[in-house]
């Protein structure tokens, strides 16, 4: 696969038509093209408001907007970024295993195919490991086309200063990573009664759920502890921002309490501390992939076993919430919030106490 690496002309097409967390994990990897292909233009095929965001990133040169595995109308795009017609582009697959993905990429008829292995499309590759961290397994593709990659890539430039606000995000793509709201509410009542600033962020189509966690704050507020001088403010941003807004609240943030979502990612990229709430998927695939410090991963997903050896696995597309997920507990998220407001050392002990599993590099 290296043979090709470092040309200077051209178009590498990259497929990752997924969803805002997908796109995170895969950044290191979308550097590591850059590397391994330093002089040819680099086109992603997502979301295009993802995409976009991306490439004022300056992480890709344009964006094919894709989602799913539709055929990809692509040439127009690579022509606008070259300035002349594709000729002998590079595709990587940042998708999947293949061999649905692999067949969109081999449509465009391509030079040279970066991808795991897939018998059944005819495409040799390195071999899949299906319990390998999502960052890790788009970086091990990369770097073994030549574009030396790796978790420290995650980085996003991080703000100038941190505010004085927390996020509260109970929104999830399904209802198995979607956490009670009103577990939700009573977390954001607490962190507003230590006097904490609370944003409740969510989607245009999460409106009604981020209402109902602001509503049930408040009036659980006035039940115990009653708004004083020093009572934080909840504020509900459902579908008001879009995702440079997003990003910028999430980099600000002090915290971020959140599920296993696109949110959970912008957290890490930003180096913003997080608790996040992991159900179906284990965080051993999933969770923050650096800075172990800023972080508490919640999780009752059992031990690893032969079958499952990175423990627990359900069906991240479920309508119904997941065991593990029910099984997390208002007071350990509290927990977990305030040891990582009061500072690194109390969130490090925390996970030494043996509650909350540490994700390993």
């Amino acid at each position: 696969m290296p043979g090709l690496a470092g040309q200077d002309e051209g178009t590498v097409l990259v497929l990752r038509a997924l969803g805002l967390g997908d796109a995170l994990t895969a950044v290191p990897a979308l550097r590591g093209v850059r590397r391994a292909w330093p002089g040819r233009r680099v086109l992603l095929a997502a979301p295009e408001e993802v995409g976009g965001w991306l490439r004022d990133l300056g992480l890709v040169d344009g964006v094919v907007p894709a989602q799913g595995l539709a055929p990809l109308a692509w040439v127009e795009e690579s022509e606008a970024v070259t300035g002349a017609a594709p000729s002998g582009h590079v595709a990587v697959n940042l998708h999947g295993s293949g061999p649905q993905s692999h067949r969109v990429l081999l449509d465009t008829a391509p030079e040279q195919v970066v991808a795991y292995a897939s018998r059944e499309a005819g495409v040799a590759g390195p071999g899949w490991d299906p319990d390998e961290h999502e960052v890790d397994r788009w970086c091990r593709l990369v770097t073994t086309a030549g574009g030396a990659c790796s978790r420290e890539d995650l980085r996003l430039d991080p703000p100038a200063a941190r505010g004085r606000h927390v996020v509260v995000h109970p929104g999830a793509a399904s209802g198995s990573r979607r956490w009670p709201a009103d577990r939700f509410a009573a977390v954001a009542r607490d962190l507003a009664a230590a006097g904490h600033d609370v944003v409740v962020t969510g989607g245009p189509d999460e409106r009604d759920l981020c209402a109902r966690v602001v509503a049930d704050a408040a009036a659980s507020l006035e039940e115990t502890t009653g708004v004083t001088e020093t009572t934080g403010t909840v504020t509900d941003t459902a579908g008001t921002l879009d995702l440079p807004a997003l990003a910028d609240v999430v980099a600000t943030a002090r915290l971020v309490v959140c599920g296993d979502t696109g949110v959970a990612h912008l957290a890490t990229a930003f180096g913003t501390p997080s608790a996040v709430l992991f159900g179906p998927t284990p965080p051993s695939a999933w969770g923050p992939a650096i800075d172990p410090e800023r972080h508490v991963v919640l999780w009752h997903g059992g031990d690893a076993t032969p079958a499952q050896p990175g423990g627990h696995r359900g069906d991240p597309h479920a309508a119904d919430l997941d065991p593990a997920l029910d099984r997390i507990t208002v007071d350990e998220v509290v927990e977990a919030a305030r040891s990582l407001l009061a500072g690194p050392e109390d969130a490090v002990e925390m996970r030494a106490g043996g509650r909350v599993p540490r994700v390993e590099p």
